[in-house]
Formats: structure tokens, sequence, C-alpha cells
């Protein structure tokens, strides 16, 4: 099961964990209100999982490719590990499941605290568009996971600040209605 809790103020390497102390989980509940969702799948058997299957049927997940994020594996490896993190919004979705190693993505919550995710095999989340986020390998340095897209893939990154987007303003209001 995920488990997610409001980061620490460090500068330290991003890779390490950066709970507060003491801990502030965060429940599924409280990600599901900023519209970030989760789910648990079946990693080993990812393509013939039916749950998978009918993931993307229901929500129109037509294209997907696997990334291997690894020193070995992924060209110029330490540009792309700091392009992941620095704070970002996508005009889409960001969708992904991890099919093996682990690591985390950081959201901001509504008063723009850090939340830290941490992600597994068999995790597969979704982050809404205008979702101010990132991304870092843990202290494993490896993770293989799908992505997949509605359509074709869109890679672009929107750094922050990138108030004035539509994303952005669609998932203020998003927030804005949660709260109510």
């Amino acid at each position: 099961m995920v488990e997610a809790w409001y980061m620490d103020e460090s500068a330290e390497d991003q890779r390490a964990p950066h709970r507060l102390w003491p801990n502030r989980a965060v429940s599924l509940e409280e990600l599901r209100r900023l519209g970030v969702v989760y789910r648990k799948l079946d990693a080993d058997n990812y393509e013939t999982d039916p749950c998978l299957k009918e993931i993307r049927r229901a929500e129109n997940y037509s294209w997907m490719d696997i990334i291997t994020i690894h020193k070995d594996k992924l060209p110029n490896y330490e540009e792309k590990i700091k392009t992941f993190y620095e704070e970002h919004l996508h005009l889409d979705d960001e969708i992904r499941y991890i099919l093996d190693g682990s690591g985390y993505f950081d959201v901001r919550d509504k008063d723009d605290k850090w939340i830290r995710i941490s992600m597994e095999k068999g995790d597969m989340i979704t982050l809404p568009a205008g979702i101010y986020h990132r991304f870092t390998l843990d202290e494993s340095n490896y993770i293989k996971a799908m992505r997949l897209f509605v359509g074709e893939p869109v890679w672009t990154p929107y750094n922050r600040p990138s108030d004035d987007l539509p994303a952005r303003k669609q998932y203020m209001k998003f927030l804005a209605e949660e709260a109510q």
C-alpha cells in the first residue's frame, strides 16, 4: 500500500525520505482531495492484467510506453533526473504505473506544502493536470514505469510559476470546490 507524508525542508539528497519529525502521514483520502488517484495493480502480470486493461479502456488511455530510470539505462541520465525534480505542472494528467523499483512523487497541497508519495512495484498514480509536482528516484536509484496517455503523448513540463495556464486555473477551481 502506498505511503505518503509531509516533507521536511532539508536541502540534502533529494533521494532521501525527507520525513518531518514527528512524521505527518497523509491518507489516500487526503490525496484524493488534491485530485491524486492511487491504485494497486499486479505488476508481475501487467501485460495480461484485466484490471489494467479495464482502467485503460475506462480512462481512454490509448498510448503507453515503458521507461527505465537508471544511470545505465536512461540516456542523459543526470540531466533527466534534474529535469524530473524541477517543480512543474502539465496540461494533461500524468499517469504512472510502477513495474519495478521505487521512487517518489512530490505534490503540493492546498497550502503549498510538499507531500512525498512513495511509489513501488504495483503502484499506479494519476496526478491531475495543473498540480505542481516533481519526481525523484529514492536511494535504490532504479525504477521501471509505464507511462500512460489519452491520445498522443505530450511531454511538456511547465516550470513554476505557471499560474496563468488554463490547466492550473482549472486545478485551483477544483481545489476550491473540494474545500467547500
